[in-house]
Parts: structure tokens; C-alpha cells; sequence
């Protein structure tokens, strides 16, 4: 074990994932669930397959897949569908409050959450040890966090004219997103009960000699096709309801040439984040590996506020609102660690 090398790890990730948007602001004359739905082509369907061929031994893909338990992928995949609803509003949440705001609200909950709700469900009684009552005083300073970083979010948008606010996120609306962001954060948990499900997948690849750092690869199959099911559904909808079908046809050669780059740079990037994490984690300690999660999601937070910052989000802001903003993320920060104390 190397926890170092773990965090590490987790950390390439973590830029993965707080910069996977950063490219959608290069896609031309594309409605968000055009340019969404081809990203996750990207990251949910075609690179879990790519990566798990390349990284698990030659030949021995369909294998492992055979092999693993059916009700291991089917909880997989069903899970991956539950978290679908999380990635396809965290998405949204972006899209209303910028990259900042946005994933610092749903990230948050997400590590708060993702470790509040796993032990719940198991029946354990959270008061009864000094684990489960950090866990709660974790889940506590997330929501104060949280409800910082809104009132940064709500002196921002007193003090930045309309003209303001649309230059630096295009369709800023606090409320709303604030609103997506809470559900997305709540519902993205579920890929970390899908990757529970998809322990027995683990095994079998395990077993056909996969490097232990891969060994997560094949479980990504299922989750993240569950995840693209959902996002499928709903952005064909919209594509329909819109006719935002015609963005796929309609556009030049050139642009269609460059949303796809961009948006499948998009996906790439966000994938990256679960291909760490797989190998980080699997480099920490027993008593420290449920801290990777943690680890994941405050990077992301992190890195996510720089993004934030050169994409001139918070430009035109006071200093006091970008001082409510910083204590704010640093509240949030802090509350993925004490939920990980026990």
C-alpha cells in the first residue's frame, strides 16, 4: 500500500473532473442536451469500454464479464441509472450557476451524503459510536457550507448587472440551480452503491489476473451504462420537444467536426475522474480507503473554484462576497474530511 501514491492519484482525477466542462465552451451552435449527450457517448459508453480493454489482460474482458455474478451487473447497472439522474442534473447545475458554484454545492452534499446515507440504510444507529457521530457533524458543516456559499452565490447576484452575470455563465439563475445542484448531489451517491454492487465483478477480474489497480475497469461497464440509459432518455426528449435534433445534421462540417472534438474531450476528461479513483483507492490502506471518496470530492471543489476563478465567474464581484465564498469552500472542504474521521 501506498496512500501517497493513492492521493495522488485521486488527484489526477480530481483535475479530470473539475475541468470536464471547461471544453463545452468551445461547442458551436449546439443546445446543452446535443452537446451533453454526446459527451457522454463518450464517457459513459465508449472509453469504460476502451479503458477496460486496454488495462485488464489481453482477451480476458468477456471473460470477467461472463463470469461475474448476473445480479452484480443488473444492481450495477440499476444504480448507474439512479446516478444517471445526479449527472444529468449536475450537469444542469453548471449550466445555471457555472462551473464554481455549481459543483462546489453538488460535490459537497455528494461526499456528505455518500457517506450519510450507505450506513442508514444498513440500519446502524449513527449516535450509538464516535463514527457515526462525526459522520453526522460532517453532513452538518456540508449543509453550512453549502448555505455559505449560497449566500455567496446571492450577494453575486446583487452586485453583478444582468449584463454582468450573462457574461460570465450565460444562463445564471441562482435559485433554480441551487435547487438542481442539492438533487444532483443527493442522487450522484449512487454510483458510489454501485460500485458496492459491483465488488463481485471486481472479484472476477480479480480472478483472470487483472492488475489490482484496473480492477474497477469492468465495474465502470455497468455503472456508467446505466448512467448513459437515463441521460439518453432525457436528452432525447428535449432533443425532440426542442427539435434540437436537426443540431446533429444541421451545422457544417467544420463545427460538427469540432463540437464532437470538444465534447468528447469533455467526456474523456470526465471519466478520467473514476479511472483514478479505481487506481488511488486501491493503493490506500485498509482503514483509509473509504477516505478516497472524500479525497475525490474535495479536490474536485477545489480545483473546480480555480476553474471558476480564470473563467471570470465571480468577475465583478465585492470583496466581501468573494471572501463569504472562500470561507464557504473551505466549510465544505473541511466537511468531507470530519465525515472520514471515524
Amino acid at each position: 500500500m501506498d496512500p501517497v501514491a493513492g492521493i495522488l492519484l485521486i488527484a489526477l482525477g480530481s483535475i479530470g473532473a473539475a475541468s470536464f466542462y471547461v471544453p463545452f465552451k468551445k461547442v458551436k451552435e449546439w443546445a446543452w442536451e446535443s452537446y451533453w449527450i454526446t459527451q457522454g457517448v463518450a464517457a459513459w459508453l465508449i472509453a469504460p469500454i476502451v479503458f477496460a480493454m486496454i488495462f485488464v489482460p489481453k482477451g480476458e474482458l468477456i471473460p470477467i464479464i461472463n463470469d461475474a455474478p448476473s445480479s452484480a451487473k443488473l444492481m450495477a447497472v440499476f444504480f448507474g441509472a439512479l446516478w444517471g439522474f445526479g449527472g444529468l442534473t449536475f450537469g444542469l447545475s453548471i449550466r445555471y450557476l457555472g462551473v464554481a458554484l455549481g459543483q462546489s454545492i453538488a460535490l459537497g452534499l455528494c461526499a456528505a451524503f455518500g457517506t450519510l446515507i450507505p450506513p442508514i440504510i444498513a440500519g446502524d444507529n449513527l449516535f450509538s459510536t464516535t463514527t457515526g457521530i462525526l459522520t453526522i457533524i460532517g453532513v452538518s458543516i456540508a449543509v453550512a457550507g453549502i448555505a455559505i456559499i449560497g449566500y455567496a452565490g446571492s450577494l453575486k447576484s446583487k452586485e453583478m448587472t444582468e449584463e454582468e452575470k450573462k457574461a460570465a455563465v450565460k444562463e445564471f439563475a441562482l435559485k433554480k440551480g441551487i435547487l438542481i445542484a442539492v438533487f444532483a448531489g443527493v442522487m450522484s451517491d449512487c454510483f458510489n452503491f454501485g460500485f458496492e454492487s459491483g465488488k463481485p465483478i471486481e472479484e472476477a477480474a480479480l480472478a483472470h489476473g487483472t492488475n489490482p489497480l484496473f480492477q474497477k475497469n469492468p465495474s465502470l461497464i455497468f455503472i456508467l451504462l446505466g448512467g448513459f440509459i437515463t441521460n439518453l432518455i432525457y436528452c432525447g426528449y428535449l432533443n425532440i420537444k426542442n427539435k434540437t435534433y436537426k443540431d446533429y445534421y444541421t451545422v457544417s462540417g467544420t463545427v460538427l467536426m469540432n463540437n464532437l472534438f470538444f465534447t468528447f474531450l469533455a467526456g474523456l476528461l470526465w471519466f478520467l475522474q473514476f479511472h483514478f479513483f479505481g487506481m488511488g483507492s486501491s493503493k490506500l490502506p485498509e482503514g483509509m480507503a473509504v477516505f478516497g471518496w472524500s479525497i475525490l470530492m474535495a479536490l474536485n471543489i477545489a480545483i473546480s473554484n480555480i476553474w471558476g476563478i480564470f473563467l471570470n465567474e465571480w468577475k465583478g464581484a465585492g470583496r466581501k462576497t468573494m471572501i463569504v465564498l472562500l470561507i464557504g469552500i473551505l466549510v465544505l472542504i473541511l466537511s468531507t474530511f470530519v465525515v472520514k474521521l471515524g
